[in-house]
């Protein structure tokens, strides 16, 4: 080959290697916008993955801000009273429901929604996940989010919170389905009902600036969770505490 034959070869071997990183871009760009429609399709469902598993049991703002939660509803005599009470306060709570009171009562699911409180998985029938597989774990959360979704079509289910706190590998599968672990920093004890006035003294002490309170609209007698929740929201307001949703992360 002469000098000048060999001169072009190179040439031409120079010009052609960048062309092979500019076919995958060309390839990759595709990929990568299809992979941002994607996500932004995700986004607007309401339907992202939580970030990871981590429980949360602050409020989404911090600062003096309180969130209330209500687990084990909902009930056909509690839930609507409680509901009187958060809409005369103008109040949002978050209700972390039990699957099998929501195939019991539907329409109290869809007031819930309507009203505009978030919605919680609680797991189908309230049993303890602490030793279960990924696979019945998601299971019995996606039996949960069906029987919602029926009650109430088209409301998101933002939050998961697993039965007795025993969370087990439930916070890794409720994030993979797009549900933040809720737990809580306040619990006032009134799965076993002390007395009006004792649930009003255990809120008001224990509220801290971002706490999220647990307290239960079902699972048995809540009315004196009812008239503490009645009494504490003016109490917390006058103490300059806004109410708001748990975080999301």
């Amino acid at each position: 080959m002469t000098t000048s034959a060999t001169a072009k070869a190179t040439a031409r071997t120079a010009v052609s290697r960048p062309r092979r990183p500019r076919r995958l871009r060309r390839l990759a760009a595709p990929l990568l916008l299809a992979a941002g429609l994607c996500m932004s399709s995700l986004t607007a469902a309401g339907t992202v993955q939580a970030a990871d598993g981590t429980v949360v049991t602050s409020t989404q703002s911090g600062g003096r801000t309180v969130s209330f939660t209500f687990d084990d509803g909902p009930h056909p005599t509690h839930t609507p009273r409680l509901l009187e009470v958060l809409r005369k306060h103008n109040v949002k709570a978050t209700f972390c429901l039990w699957g099998d009171h929501v195939r019991q009562y539907p329409y109290l699911v869809s007031r819930i929604a309507a009203d505009g409180h978030r919605l919680c998985n609680h797991s189908m029938a309230h049993q303890d996940m602490g030793g279960w597989s990924q696979q019945q774990i998601r299971q019995n959360l996606e039996q949960v989010n069906n029987v919602i979704r029926q009650a109430a079509p088209g409301a998101q289910i933002i939050y998961f919170r697993a039965p007795y706190g025993s969370w087990g590998q439930s916070p890794q599968v409720a994030a993979s389905m797009g549900m933040q672990p809720l737990g809580w920093r306040t619990d006032i004890g009134d799965w076993q009902p002390p007395g009006t006035n004792e649930l009003v003294r255990r809120i008001m002490q224990g509220v801290t600036p971002g706490a999220v309170v647990l307290m239960h609209d079902g699972g048995g007698d809540r009315s004196q969770t009812v008239s503490a929740v009645d009494q504490t929201i003016p109490q917390l307001k006058a103490q300059g505490y806004t109410f708001d949703q748990p975080a999301v992360r």
